[in-house]
């Protein structure tokens, strides 16, 4: 059979491939623990948490998470977005965050002046009426010391107003790492926590069914049989879960099968085209099943203030 997407899009009724690997906001599926998430993201901005943290599994759905964040700010919000990011030392650290601001400096300045040219601007825009937001995704690529040198940061202010807040996103590590005892005041600085956990068994099938519905198909397409099956290798991962189906539904194409079963997602299995199948834990185990415990809990009543 030559492959052709047309003849395969046209056999499944669909407009458009329902699982690819790129972000697309058109697909964007909101279970209840992602609009929970929205809403104290949310919340740490507008009641200005001077640092915000958000942690999940990789393909968890953080990115659709900022993406949705970044379509909402009004004109008073300042954002600087730094993706993937490792600084070298605090002077690299502060060249990231002035670039994301779109700030000129010199290859050479030194640090000293690197954080003059911060703070002005950080002062220009609050005379402006504005406020700053630095987001740093893959956040758990910083290490200690930029973390700490993060912090930092946050003590900025003028006329007792804070001038900058921090969105820091990640993976589990991050939220490790933050636990550790000497990184205690890092954590007392985290007013707002969000955790984007694994899809549960009903939010998978929610999930794969909004897929199918946005691209264009009109009727059952992958059979109920399969959901326990897809939720139990990939972890209830929505990455993992687009990787899966998406051979999945090759395979019902080249088989010139309207529907997907459970025998069509256990021969994409036997013939080992998703890696991550036959693991507990496709990606990684961090603290079980449950949501790690909220930053905070560790500290004393006396410590939160």
């Amino acid at each position: 059979m030559n492959f052709s997407f047309d003849i395969y899009l046209e056999h499944f009724g669909f407009e458009r491939r329902p699982f690819t690997l790129v972000p697309d906001p058109d697909f964007v599926f909101w279970s209840r623990t992602h609009k929970k998430a929205s809403a104290v993201l949310q919340y740490g901005l507008i009641a200005r948490a001077p640092i915000t943290l958000v942690t999940g599994e990789v393909g968890s759905g953080k990115t659709t998470l900022l993406r949705d964040l970044l379509k909402t700010v009004s004109d008073d919000l300042v954002i600087g977005f730094i993706s993937n990011s490792t600084a070298t030392d605090r002077a690299d650290l502060m060249r990231l965050i002035l670039t994301s601001l779109e700030q000129d400096y010199g290859e050479e300045e030194p640090y000293a002046a690197l954080s003059r040219r911060f703070e002005e601007f950080l002062i220009d825009e609050y005379g402006k009426g504005r406020r700053v937001i630095l987001i740093f995704d893959e956040a758990q690529n910083l290490g200690r010391d930029s973390l700490e040198q993060l912090r930092m940061v946050t003590n900025i202010n003028f006329a007792e107003h804070e001038l900058v807040q921090l969105v820091l996103v990640g993976q589990p590590e991050l939220r490790d790492i933050i636990m550790q005892s000497d990184m205690t005041q890092l954590a007392q600085r985290i007013s707002a926590s969000v955790f984007l956990p694994r899809l549960g068994d009903a939010d998978v099938e929610s999930y794969i069914n909004h897929r199918l519905h946005v691209a264009g198909a009109k009727g059952e397409i992958f059979l109920p049989e399969t959901f326990a099956k897809i939720r139990q290798v990939t972890g209830g991962i929505p990455r993992l879960i687009n990787q899966l189906c998406d051979f999945a539904l090759l395979y019902a194409f080249e088989a010139e099968q309207q529907y997907v079963d459970g025998a069509i997602v256990q021969e994409v299995l036997d013939d080992q085209l998703f890696f991550c199948a036959g693991r507990a834990h496709p990606l990684r185990l961090v603290l079980g099943e449950q949501s790690p415990p909220n930053v905070n809990d560790r500290l004393s009543g006396d410590d939160k203030k």
